[in-house]
């Protein structure tokens, strides 16, 4: 059965932390509209109150009014890495101590990353795992080279630097998400930006206080991205997905698509708080194997689970490589990945940085675990589409970053 019709995906996971923490800081009232109201982004929203901002929810919005007495607090980030990590930049320059912790998943995840760079600008944090505890201190710039590519790192240390006295610059070699330097200037920030021979130079001057902003959230580039596999693997299927945020440094996924000779359409563009949006319409299409390694890693990250389902429909052998960070995901994302697909009949195996998958293999009925995953949770919901008698386990986990993906699905189904 095909899966047909329009789906308006959640707004975009990346955006409303960082919309949430900016406004959370901001002098007066910032508006946010379709921002994602997932566990993830949540903890962001509970972090921001805890420190003494005010936060009003309605029907059409949500609104922030900042503080710039960063209130003493133990916060709990729940499975979050993006909060824990991106608010150590903002609580480093506070003048209270604060406790950042999280859930046994989150426990486990190296904080090392983000409180190395941002001991850099004079930060006081002990514990390289969560529970972190924050001696606020006064900051000074600096200038900080990532050695990967890392948006929360890169994010965490400008947070930092709005607090700190003279320019802080960060040095990334290769790119990756950039809506926090995106974002900024839409908070009345000025941030320069120079590209360079090998990658490219971020700066701003602080101490600077963000002004308050309306933001309007675009879809979630990596939501989308389930009905884009949906659409291309399913029989006889065409989904379009609506009003799409469509950030250079999101859509490898697009493009992987369009490289294995999937049928992408994008239509009404335009743009908001800075990014540019689209409608994306996908139908099935027959696909062919293709390497995935180096730059184009980053830009899709989060849809490597999507990309081996697709590879196992796909003619030939695909090799993904350069994806080690996937080990330290909410599970080790690989072996979770390969162990999954197996039981329901794909040719895949593991390495130390990526995987293999020979296709195509038609699937198998098994009974499969989420493993706490919520994008491996949906992962296998896609793939149960073509193989009913896939049954997912813990799929409440969806929860986190897309609470309506299920009714969403019954939609095209029907």
């Amino acid at each position: 059965m095909g899966l047909k019709g329009t789906v308006k995906v959640p707004g975009d996971k990346s955006m409303t932390h960082r919309a949430f923490l900016m406004g959370g800081i901001a002098e007066g009232t910032t508006v946010i509209t379709n921002a994602l109201m997932g566990a993830d982004c949540l903890a962001s929203l509970a972090a921001v109150e805890a420190i003494g901002a005010r936060v009003e929810r309605t029907e059409q919005d949500i609104q922030i009014t900042g503080t710039d007495q960063l209130k003493a607090a133990t916060i709990d980030c729940g499975n979050s890495g993006t909060t824990i990590r991106l608010l150590s930049g903002i609580l480093a320059g506070g003048q209270e101590t604060y406790t950042l912790t999280g859930d046994a998943s989150l426990q486990k995840r190296p904080m090392d990353r983000v409180t190395v760079p941002l001991a850099t600008l004079g930060a006081t944090i002990e514990g390289n795992y969560a529970p972190l505890t924050i001696h606020g201190q006064h900051l000074v710039g600096t200038s900080y080279t990532l050695p990967v590519a890392s948006a929360q790192v890169k994010s965490a240390v400008l947070l930092a630097g709005l607090f700190a006295t003279g320019e802080t610059t960060v040095i990334e070699p290769v790119l990756s998400r950039d809506h926090t330097e995106r974002m900024l200037p839409k908070f009345g920030v000025e941030v320069t930006i120079q590209e360079q021979e090998h990658g490219r130079q971020i700066r701003l001057q602080g101490p600077a206080r963000l002004q308050a902003t309306t933001i309007d959230i675009p879809g979630d580039p990596s939501s989308a991205a389930f009905w884009w596999t949906a659409a291309t693997l399913g029989h006889d299927s065409s989904i379009t997905t609506e009003h799409v945020l469509m950030n250079p440094t999101r859509i490898g996924f697009l493009q992987v698509l369009r490289q294995m000779g999937a049928s992408v359409e994008i239509s009404n563009r335009q743009e908001t708080a800075g990014e540019e949006t689209a409608d994306v319409t996908l139908a099935t299409t027959s696909l062919q194997a293709v390497t995935i390694e180096g730059e184009q890693i980053p830009s899709l990250i989060d849809e490597i689970p999507l990309l081996a389902l697709l590879a196992t429909q796909a003619d030939g052998r695909t090799i993904i490589r350069d994806a080690a960070e996937l080990r330290v995901k909410e599970t080790d994302r690989i072996e979770t990945v390969v162990t999954t697909l197996r039981q329901i009949g794909a040719t895949i195996e593991a390495t130390a940085d990526g995987m293999i998958i020979d296709g195509p293999t038609p699937l198998t009925g098994a009974t499969v675990d989420s493993a706490g995953d919520h994008r491996l949770a949906m992962m296998l919901t896609i793939a149960s589409t073509l193989q009913p008698e896939i049954q997912v386990l813990g799929n409440e986990v969806v929860e986190v970053s897309y609470p309506t993906f299920y009714d969403d699905l019954k939609t095209l189904q029907q």
